[in-house]
């Protein structure tokens, strides 16, 4: 009896919209990285790239839980000395709501070079508003 071993759909990646409004950050980041690894689809393998594009809409409106908009702190160090900044999350939602996002997901894709392709493929949104609307994505 022979392995099946996938291969990398290429332009056959399925497309999928998340809608973030309401929902608790975590959670939403656990499912868009399954679809992003594949691990949704029953011909999952760790080692080749299967996942699909992730659109992720209103981005601005995703759900902390506790005290975690004045308490959580994100950091960003430079390489030099002194170099070290930290941003709550409240401030981070002002500036930025789709870097909320991407920091949850890619903590929780592995560390490799196949993480790196993945996060490429979830684009993620402010707004409710999305240029994707030519490559039909379904609702997830």
């Amino acid at each position: 009896m022979k392995t099946f071993i996938p291969k990398d759909p290429g332009e056959n990646r399925r497309w999928l919209v998340v809608d973030a409004a309401g929902k608790p950050l975590g959670r939403v980041a656990v499912e868009i990285a399954n679809a992003l690894r594949g691990k949704d689809q029953p011909t999952f393998t760790p080692w080749v790239d299967t996942g699909a594009f992730v659109v992720v809409t209103n981005a601005a409106k995703v759900k902390l839980t506790g005290n975690k908009e004045q308490d959580k702190i994100y950091q960003h160090f430079t390489g030099y000395r002194s170099g070290l900044y930290e941003t709550t999350a409240e401030e981070m939602r002002a500036k930025h709501p789709d870097w909320m996002i991407k920091k949850a997901v890619e903590g929780m894709l592995p560390g490799n070079t196949l993480a790196r392709g993945m996060m490429r493929r979830l684009k993620v949104y402010a707004g409710a508003e999305h240029p994707h609307e030519a490559q039909n994505p379904s609702a997830f």
